[in-house]
């Protein structure tokens, strides 16, 4: 299976940067302007895709960089 098609193997780290900040998803979908349906999606890594304005809004709204936000878990190898 190619890479691109992995996608088991991103992790959205969502929920640890939300405690981290004291912060809940629906103030987050408020602040974004995502809907909490998406949002959950995206927390529960079920999301295929995620435009470039949603993360750079995510990122804006959580202080963080991108590589904050996901991790490619390295040790899943494709078979």
């Amino acid at each position: 299976m190619p890479a691109e098609e992995d996608l088991s193997r991103l992790h959205c780290r969502l929920d640890e940067l939300l405690e981290e900040r004291g912060m809940t998803l629906t103030a987050l979908a408020e602040k974004v302007g995502v809907s909490l349906v998406n949002l959950s999606v995206l927390k529960n890594d079920r999301a295929k895709a995620i435009r470039f304005s949603t993360l750079i809004a995510l990122c804006d709204a959580l202080a963080c960089q991108p590589g904050e936000l996901f991790t490619v878990d390295a040790h899943r190898t494709l078979g």
